[in-house]
């Protein structure tokens, strides 16, 4: 499989993307670089990206071996993966390898770094680190173990010395039960830390964050709070608004929330009505039907707008559909590429059906080359701050100025 970009679509970025199926991991490898070699026209990439499944695991050095040596890369980077992602396929039950070539534009800026996972709390200045001055970076990529990285701490640093800066990522996944995954860097596998890929000159990251809700009843402020626990909302105990909200929708929309609610908090109160990519999406953790309370997996704030909201596979696709045709409104020109990073509680057992998120970027956004894989945690921002999210679609397209 090979997707062609770049030449035709942004004139100076070439990229492309491939899939390898299949047990022997020498014949993915050589399948997905074709695929993602292929539209450079036998020039080496400036970032090979690469996505590979844990029945791979103990190969991984033989894989970036090999990469390095048939693309010729200035940089490969990637993690392990419960499932991989290219073009408009996802491979959630064979093993399989994905792969992004990037050939960047003149005037671009390219630094990838590993960050081991003791280090992180240690870094007293991004830019130093990454060699990266605010002003000349773009966007940055991250890709880390979730067992071992201080999420918080990376993302409150990079926000802190990156103010402004897009922030795109995932957590690797690795085989079920087994709390242990790798991230890659050059010919270095690890088994802790952070992959970051930071862009900047010529080339541009644009994020697009699908968190799969659809919006219920209305929205109101909340009155009391504490920590995790919503007291009241609108001078209403909490639980009651809630049980309105259900009570008021229609049979459809009431059958639908059935073990299907979550809770949307507003990252911007300075709006006049709040609609899709306005909440931060986070689950609704308990009730009190006593004492009025609900617990909230986030941090509400009195005088924070809150609405209740449904995810099922009706919401994430109209979600996703939505967000993209937003994306696609507000940008300047066309995407040479994007990475897919989709929570694995997405996929066949949210949609019913294999390839919905890569078919749907495809059906909206175009035949660019496309990679990622099924994630622990999905990373993007949601109004002015970046978050990890759950069963969330996060998108980062590639273009440039």
């Amino acid at each position: 499989m090979a997707s062609r970009g770049g030449e035709t679509q942004s004139g100076t970025l070439l990229a492309g993307s491939g899939l390898g199926v299949g047990a022997d991991w020498r014949a993915a490898l050589e399948t997905a670089l074709d695929g993602a070699l292929g539209p450079l026209m036998g020039q080496p990439p400036d970032l090979l990206l690469l996505f590979a499944g844990v029945a791979y695991d103990e190969s991984y050095d033989g894989i970036l071996a090999r990469a390095a040596e048939r693309s010729g890369a200035r940089d490969v980077a990637g993690c392990s993966a419960s499932g991989v992602i290219a073009g408009e396929r996802e491979l959630e039950d064979e093993p399989g390898v994905a792969a992004l070539a990037l050939r960047l534009p003149s005037g671009s800026v390219l630094r990838v770094r590993h960050i081991p996972s003791e280090e992180i709390e240690d870094v007293a200045d991004w830019q130093q680190r990454l060699d990266l001055a605010a002003n000349a970076c773009s966007g940055l990529i991250l890709l880390a173990d979730p067992f071992t990285t201080d999420l918080a701490a990376l993302i409150s640093g990079l926000e802190r010395d990156y103010p402004g800066v897009t922030i795109v990522g995932g957590l690797a996944t690795g085989a079920p039960g087994v709390q242990r995954t790798f991230v890659f860097h050059g010919s270095d596998v690890a088994a802790r830390g952070a992959i970051i890929v930071a862009l900047g000159g010529a080339a541009v990251l644009r994020p697009v964050v699908s968190q799969g809700c659809e919006p219920i009843g209305d929205a109101w402020t909340i009155t009391d709070a504490d920590g995790r626990i919503v007291r009241t909302i609108g001078s209403q105990p909490a639980y009651q608004v809630l049980v309105d909200t259900i009570r008021g929708l229609d049979t459809f929309h009431r059958q639908r929330a059935n073990g299907n609610l979550l809770v949307g908090l507003a990252v911007d109160e300075y709006r006049d009505e709040f609609k899709r990519g306005d909440f931060l999406i986070r689950n609704l953790m308990g009730v009190d039907a006593t004492s009025g309370a609900i617990a909230i997996a986030g941090e509400p704030r009195v005088g924070q707008t809150l609405q209740f909201q449904i995810r099922d596979a009706h919401a994430a696709d109209e979600e996703l559909r939505h967000m993209l045709q937003a994306s696609l409104r507000s940008q300047d020109g066309p995407s040479a590429a994007a990475l897919l990073f989709a929570c694995n509680g997405r996929g066949i057992g949210l949609f019913g059906a294999p390839d919905h998120d890569a078919r749907t970027v495809r059906e909206l956004l175009g035949p660019l080359p496309l990679a990622g894989l099924f994630c622990n945690g999905e990373i993007g921002p949601v109004g002015a701050a970046t978050y990890v999210h759950g069963f969330t679609a996060s998108l980062a397209l590639i273009s440039t100025r």
